[in-house]
């Protein structure tokens, strides 16, 4: 039985607590921590964890914890996951890896100084089960070579605090990872645009935006980025290849016809539009972990869309495309995924 710690105990800390514990055979959570104690608590108390710790450094370096899963706030995570790479311990990581370049390329130095890969990036699409399908697809060649993907991440509504910026680095972070997974190639450049503004942008950021992106091969990408629509949580992809296309399912809805109308319910968040994708990416994590390799998207990959992310957020309001630089691809990455 894998021992797992968790760090961060807000809405998906505690929704993580509740699959480890529920729906992982081969594992369970024997401590919490969250930088407000009285949280690490209520959820120890919930989800019967016998270990609260004051901070997460203390998690981390418990002996009664052999790998860390990290849920807390997005400045807190690159500090976290180094910390489990001194300490030797597999290390799941919410998005995003890092908020900054920087700091990714720090964890990936630390994770080859100890010569093997520790770290996995909560990057859940990967594992829906719509988006393993057009993979496959795509692999396959039946349709011929990709040449464009057309991608809509729509949301109901955001907090207080978020930015124009964060609808890239925050937001749209899981269409930078998917769409390079989908065709299996790195971006060579990008740029971020401002449209006419809806009238649920009242937050102060900007809302629509278009993400831009051509690939090393010549893919073309456009993103909607939607911060508030207004009316659910609506996620679409579209790959367009030589011989057809190939697009996202719809989750599954009962059909209603009722007073001359046709509807199908759309969901509100992601915690039940991606449920299922939860539950198989934390399934093979610890099962990764058990054997002492198979991760899925790693600090690689974190590294990867956070550079596209900088670059997408630097390129807004120039008007232009800008360069997507990233550094060689280190061997010890070499097997995994893009």
């Amino acid at each position: 039985m894998l021992r797992i710690g968790v760090i961060g105990c807000g809405a998906i800390g505690r929704d993580h607590m509740r699959r480890l514990r529920d729906l992982v055979p081969d594992a369970t959570v024997t401590a919490c921590s969250d930088y407000f104690p009285e949280s690490a608590k209520l959820a120890a108390k919930q989800y019967d964890i016998p270990h609260v710790y004051d901070t997460g450094e203390e998690l981390i370096e418990s002996a009664e914890v052999e790998a860390v899963l990290i849920a807390s706030s997005d400045a807190s995570h690159a500090g976290y996951v180094l910390a489990c790479i001194r300490q030797g311990k597999p290390v799941f990581c919410e998005k995003p890896l890092a908020q900054t370049s920087a700091d990714c390329e720090k964890i990936i130095e630390a994770e080859m100084s100890g010569g093997k890969r520790l770290v996995q990036v909560g990057f859940m699409r990967r594992y829906d089960p719509g988006y393993r399908e057009m993979k496959r697809i795509v692999q396959s060649g039946e349709l011929g070579n990709p040449l464009m993907i057309h991608a809509v991440h729509r949301n109901m509504h955001q907090p207080d605090g978020l930015t124009s910026e964060m609808g890239v680095s925050n937001i749209a972070i899981h269409e930078l990872d998917i769409c390079r997974w989908l065709l299996d190639d790195e971006y060579k450049n990008g740029q971020v645009l401002k449209v006419r503004q809806s009238s649920y942008s009242v937050k102060g950021y900007d809302n629509p935006q278009i993400v831009l992106l051509e690939t090393g091969m010549g893919c073309r990408i456009d993103v909607e980025v939607q911060l508030s629509d207004g009316y659910g949580y609506d996620i679409q992809c579209q790959v367009v290849c030589e011989k057809g296309t190939v697009s996202l399912p719809d989750p599954y809805a009962v059909v209603t016809r009722s007073e001359a109308g046709r509807i199908m319910p759309i969901l509100t968040d992601w915690s039940q539009r991606f449920i299922q994708a939860y539950d198989i990416e934390l399934n093979e994590w610890v099962q990764a972990v058990k054997n002492n390799g198979g991760y899925g998207p790693g600090s690689w990959d974190g590294y990867a869309a956070c550079v596209a992310a900088d670059t997408l957020n630097r390129s807004r309001n120039t008007g232009r495309f800008m360069e997507i630089q990233m550094m060689p691809k280190p061997d010890l990455y070499a097997d995994g995924s893009n």
